[in-house]
């Protein structure tokens, strides 16, 4: 008897969501955890040893950085060694003469004394014993989404990963389109997560929420005629022009760059078609697009909010998205629709 159940991760700046989804059962008896991300955990075991005096040593695998890396700089600004492998140091930046100068010192083994710090985004082996101890097998399918700024060694990280939006938010694109078995190689986080989890299917986490939050009647209710969703997440901010699941215009920005009142501001012109992409990134976020497309003279109504730090956009009055009841979950939701839609279009491809 196959297995089509689907394990579902989306794993944040501060935690990484989980949901089993068992086409058995409805969503909302689905095995549901919400846990602190890898980086979060990580970052804070740099911490521990900056306290105890001690150098570390970086190995494994790149992962996302955020808190780990904010830990590295306050490691090396406190005087202490930081030694990383090559590639757990894409981790923290991804020009390595950057991080030898910064005082990264890069090798190949662990120097005696550090305190060796494992870098992996996923621990699926740890996942599985937490799933075992209630009798729950790991499903055949895995999807994981992350936020990918991609590779860029030289040149703006913000402007790079916005250089990828343009590529993939063209006439006709979709949600699901950023959803993939095999991910951009420039997008070498999510490469990374397929390499510790052979055959995961990968997502941006962004989109993945957007997509989950279709789940929520009301707005897949407001897309059929088109809506505007809003990901406010704990590291990034993301508002996307949505019609079914036909994309029409993107603003992302980082969340702990954005108030309430530039929230409002840009979601209102996203909608209204008039942001700027110079406007955004001047302000430290990545930017916006808004396609030649999309109709400005019948803009789209109604605006949902997702993501952990929602309540930034509680004075608007703007809808909170509740996907099957649980808002933290939005990105595994999207992540189970995206991988069955992906499961579709592959079907319907091969006849």
């Amino acid at each position: 008897m196959s297995d089509e159940r689907i394990l579902a991760i989306d794993i944040g700046a501060g935690t990484m969501d989980v949901v089993v989804w068992d086409p058995r059962h409805t969503m909302e008896n689905a095995v549901q955890l919400v846990l602190p991300s890898a980086t979060a955990i990580l970052g804070q075991r740099i911490e521990r040893a900056r306290e105890e005096g001690r150098s570390v040593f970086l190995h494994g695998n790149l992962m996302g950085g955020y808190h780990t890396s904010i830990a590295v700089w306050r490691h090396l600004e406190a005087g202490l060694p930081v030694y990383a492998t090559p590639k757990a140091a894409g981790t923290v930046h991804d020009d390595l003469d950057l991080l030898r100068a910064k005082g990264v010192r890069i090798v190949d083994e662990a120097p005696r004394d550090a305190v060796p710090i494992e870098l992996h985004d996923l621990d699926l082996g740890g996942l599985e014993r937490t799933l075992a101890a209630y009798d729950v097998a790991l499903p055949s399918i895995v999807a994981v989404a992350a936020q990918d700024h991609g590779y860029s060694p030289t040149r703006s990280n913000r402007l790079f990963r916005f250089e990828h939006w343009r590529r993939t938010l063209t006439p006709g694109s979709t949600l699901v389109d950023h959803v993939w078995r095999t991910p951009p190689p420039y997008m070498t986080r999510l490469v990374a997560i397929q390499e510790d989890v052979p055959g995961a299917i990968v997502a941006d986490t962004g989109p993945a929420a957007v997509l989950g939050a279709l789940e929520d009647e009301r707005v897949a209710r407001d897309a059929e005629s088109g809506t505007c969703v809003v990901n406010v997440g704990n590291q990034h901010t993301l508002a996307l022009l949505v019609r079914g699941e036909e994309l029409f215009g993107v603003v992302e920005h980082h969340t702990e760059s954005m108030t309430t009142e530039k929230l409002e501001r840009l979601v209102t012109r996203l909608v209204a078609g008039t942001v700027t992409h110079e406007e955004v990134f001047d302000d430290d976020g990545h930017g916006a697009l808004v396609l030649d497309r999309y109709d400005r003279a019948r803009p789209f109504r109604g605006i949902s909010v997702t993501g952990p730090n929602r309540a930034m956009a509680k004075p608007l009055g703007w809808y909170f998205a509740a996907p099957h009841g649980a808002m933290m979950l939005s990105g595994c939701f999207g992540l189970i629709r995206g991988v069955r839609a992906l499961g579709a279009r592959e079907a319907i491809a091969t006849g």
